[in-house]
C-alpha cells in the first residue's frame, strides 16, 4: 500500500482505472446484481465528482477576479482575451471541420446493419431519458438567435452559482475584475487579498481531494461499466460492435485534434515540448476522461499549468475557466460527427450548405455546452434541427432526430469521457500558446 501511495498521481489514477474494469468484468461476469454497484460503489464516484464541483465556482470566481485584477489595466485584458477568444474560435472551427471531413471520407452511418439500427431504436425511441433530451432541447429551440447572449448575464448571482451556471459566474467575475481595475488599489486592496488568501486555500483544499482521487476514479469507472452492461452484457457489447465505425471516426478526429493540431498550435506560439505538455497535465487529462466534465477537472487543471509548465497565474487563471466555459472542441468534432452519421443512417445526404451550416451551429452549441456529464447530446439536437432536408415534413424529421439519438446513446458514455479529455487537453494548449505569445510564461521566450 506505501509503495502504491508513492507513485505519480497519474500512475495511481491509471491503476485505478485499470482496476475499476477488471473489476467490473469479474463482478459482470460472475452475476453480479448491478443494484449493489449502484448502491455501495457508484456513491463514493458521486461523492468525489461532488467534491471537486464544491470548489469550482469558488475557484473561478476568485482565480478570475484575481488574474483580471494582477493585469493592470484594462489593455493588456483587451489583449489578452482578445487573443484567448480567438484562439479559442479556431481551434473549436478546426474541430468541427475535422470530425465533417472525417465522417465523409469514412461514412459510418452507411455501414450500420439495417435490422440492428431498427432494433436499438425500437428498443430506445420511447425511453425517458431520451423524452427528457428532446425536451430540454424543445425548450431550447424556442429561444432567439441572441440567447446565448442574454443567457450569459446572471440576474442573481448566488443563485446562478448554486445552479453552476459557470458562464454567468464567469460574467460576473470578469466585471468585478474590471472594477477593481477602475476603482484603485487603495479601495480593491483589501478584496483582491481576500481572494488571494481563497485561491490559495482551495488549491490546498484540491490537495486534499486528489488524495482519495484513486478510490474516486475506481468507483465512477466500475459502476459505470456495470451499469452500461445490465443484466445483458452480450448485448451491450453487441450494440458496440455495431457501433463500431461511428466510435472510431470520433476518436480519430479527437486523436488528430490531440496530437496534431494542438503540439503544431503551441510548436507556433510557445516553446512548451510535446513531451513536457501531456507529462505535465496527465492527471487532469486522466481526471477530465474519469469524470466527464471539464468543469470538475478545472482546479486539477489549473494546478497542472501553473507549477507542472510554468504557465504564470495571471494568464490560467483568466484562459483556463473561460475555456471550460466556451472551448469545447472534442464537443463540437462530435457533434459534426453525429450529425452526418445520423443522416447517412437514415439515407439522407447533407449538401456542402449543410454542412457549413453543421460548422456554425456545432460552433456556437459546444460554447453553449455545460461542463458536465452528458451535455453534448442535448446540444446535439439542436444541430440535427438546423439541417432538417427541405421538403422533409417537421413530423418525418422528429423521427430521424428521435430514432438517431436513441441509435447513438450506446457508446455516448464512453464517447463523453474521452471528447471531455480532449476538450481539457484544448484548454491547456491555449492555455500555454497564449502564456507563450504575451511572454507570460517561465518556459516561453517569446514576446507579444
Amino acid at each position: 500500500m506505501k509503495f502504491l501511495l508513492k507513485l505519480p498521481l497519474h500512475l495511481q489514477i491509471v491503476l485505478s482505472i485499470i482496476s475499476g474494469v477488471v473489476f467490473a468484468l469479474i463482478f459482470i461476469n460472475a452475476g453480479g446484481n448491478p443494484e449493489f454497484s449502484q448502491n455501495w460503489i457508484k456513491p463514493f464516484g458521486d461523492i468525489f465528482i461532488k467534491l471537486l464541483k464544491m470548489i469550482a465556482i469558488p475557484l473561478v470566481l476568485a482565480s478570475l477576479i484575481v488574474g483580471v485584477a494582477k493585469l493592470g489595466d484594462l489593455s493588456k485584458l483587451s489583449k489578452l482575451g482578445g487573443k484567448t477568444i480567438a484562439i479559442y474560435l479556431v481551434t473549436t472551427i478546426l474541430a468541427t471541420s475535422i470530425g465533417l471531413i472525417l465522417v465523409n471520407i469514412i461514412q459510418p452511418g452507411k455501414k450500420m446493419d439495417e435490422k440492428t439500427r431498427q432494433s436499438i431504436v425500437q428498443k430506445n425511441i420511447d425511453s425517458s431519458s431520451l423524452k427528457k433530451k428532446m425536451s430540454g432541447a424543445a425548450v431550447v429551440e424556442k429561444s432567439g438567435p441572441l440567447q446565448p447572449l442574454v443567457d450569459m448575464v446572471p440576474s442573481n448571482i448566488f443563485k446562478a452559482m448554486g445552479d453552476g451556471a459557470m458562464l454567468q459566474v464567469v460574467f460576473f467575475a470578469i466585471i468585478i475584475g474590471i472594477a477593481t481595475l477602475s476603482v484603485g488599489a487603495e479601495l480593491s486592496g483589501p478584496l483582491i487579498g481576500f481572494m488571494n488568501s481563497l485561491n490559495e486555500l482551495i488549491m490546498k483544499i484540491i490537495e486534499y481531494i486528489m488524495a482519495i482521487a484513486p478510490i474516486g476514479v475506481f468507483c465512477l469507472i466500475s459502476s459505470l461499466l456495470i451499469d452500461v452492461a445490465g443484466d445483458d452484457p452480450a448485448g451491450a457489447v453487441k450494440i458496440l460492435k455495431t457501433l463500431g465505425w461511428y466510435s472510431v471516426t470520433v476518436l480519430l478526429g479527437l486523436l488528430l485534434m490531440a496530437f496534431v493540431i494542438y503540439p503544431s498550435l503551441m510548436k507556433i506560439f510557445s516553446n512548451v515540448g510535446f513531451m513536457e505538455f501531456f507529462k505535465g497535465i496527465r492527471p487532469a487529462q486522466l481526471l477530465a476522461f474519469s469524470t466527464s466534465s471539464s468543469s470538475a477537472t478545472l482546479p486539477v487543471t489549473i494546478e497542472r499549468v501553473e507549477k507542472h509548465l510554468g504557465v504564470n497565474e495571471d494568464v490560467s487563471s483568466f484562459v483556463l475557466p473561460l475555456g471550460a466555459t466556451v472551448n469545447m472542441d472534442g464537443t463540437s468534432l462530435y457533434q459534426s460527427v453525429a450529425a452526418v452519421f445520423i443522416m447517412q443512417c437514415f439515407g439522407v445526404d447533407l449538401d456542402l450548405g449543410a454542412q457549413i451550416m453543421i460548422v456554425v451551429t456545432a460552433t456556437l452549441a459546444s460554447i453553449g455546452s455545460a461542463g458536465v456529464p452528458g451535455a453534448g447530446m442535448v446540444m446535439l439536437i439542436i444541430v440535427l434541427q438546423a439541417v432538417q432536408p427541405a421538403g422533409m415534413s417537421e413530423s418525418e424529421f422528429s423521427v430521424i432526430v428521435a430514432g438517431g439519438i436513441a441509435l447513438i446513446m450506446a457508446p455516448d458514455r464512453f464517447l463523453d469521457m474521452c471528447r471531455t479529455a480532449v476538450n481539457v487537453t484544448g484548454d491547456c494548449a491555449v492555455c500555454v500558446s497564449v502564456a507563450g505569445k504575451t511572454g507570460r510564461t517561465k518556459v516561453s521566450s517569446l514576446e507579444d
